[in-house]
């Protein structure tokens, strides 16, 4: 975790960020409660973790009971109720006023997808596999600040059509949201179909896939309400992800 804190160092500045396929209590990494402990790194008082799932995704897993709780904040994280799960994050040190969690539903397919070749050893292009993979349960995250800013973060779907209809979801909901709006996350969409779909403003024209020769950008943030004017884009590398972090800083 000191590592991923240390790539998402942020100084004495408000920040804001955004996580996606994050651990809490899985055996393979650790127990670590990551989001918690990034939130603790970097010095912030605010975060919330969404469970998509319980289980680990390309193994055994299941979706969440409504005896179970979704979202966890900072308030919630000491609680007893601590099994393996997975999902998205946000992470803060400006105070939230509120939190709240849209489901976005699944893909009932699945389907091949590209993934790094472990067995083929580290190399500067690793060699890649195809793996059939089922699609899991989808959800937003909002965080409405005390500044003035609302902004929400999710991880859509991977099977074409699907993220598009979860994309319009959750444009709807954040448009009943007071404040300024920012949304970002991982959106499986290429090609600037986003931008062109939404018809919000990108803040960072950055092409984030593969870290090691990135080609397409899957990973946006969107507003309908901050200006390009205001907003400077800063190129990160990454060594914990098969995504390039993107990363803006609002004067």
């Amino acid at each position: 975790m000191r590592a991923i804190a240390s790539d998402l160092a942020v100084g004495n500045s408000d920040f804001v960020i955004g996580v996606q396929e994050v651990d809490a209590y899985q055996d393979r990494s650790d127990q670590v409660f990551q989001v918690s402990e990034i939130a603790s790194e970097l010095g912030a008082k605010y975060f919330g973790f969404v469970r998509c799932v319980i289980g680990t995704p390309g193994f055994s897993w299941r979706k969440v009971r409504s005896d179970e709780a979704i979202l966890i904040t900072d308030v919630l994280a000491q609680n007893d109720d601590n099994p393996p799960s997975y999902g998205i994050g946000l992470i803060t040190n400006i105070p939230v006023l509120k939190w709240e969690v849209l489901a976005l539903g699944k893909s009932i397919i699945g389907l091949p997808l590209v993934f790094p070749d472990a067995a083929a050893g580290e190399s500067v292009r690793p060699k890649v596999k195809f793996i059939y993979v089922k699609d899991e349960p989808r959800y937003a995250i909002a965080a409405q600040l005390e500044n003035g800013y609302t902004v929400v973060n999710m991880h859509l779907s991977f099977v074409p059509l699907v993220n598009l209809y979860q994309l319009w979801k959750v444009k709807r909901w954040l448009a009943k949201m007071p404040g300024k709006h920012i949304l970002l996350g991982d959106f499986n969409l290429p090609f600037d179909i986003p931008v062109k779909f939404s018809k919000w403003k990108s803040l960072a024209a950055i092409a984030t896939y593969p870290t090691w020769q990135p080609k397409i950008q899957f990973d946006y943030i969107l507003s309908n309400s901050v200006e390009q004017s205001e907003v400077k884009a800063i190129y990160l590398e990454s060594k914990i992800s098969d995504h390039l972090p993107v990363t803006i800083e609002i004067n």
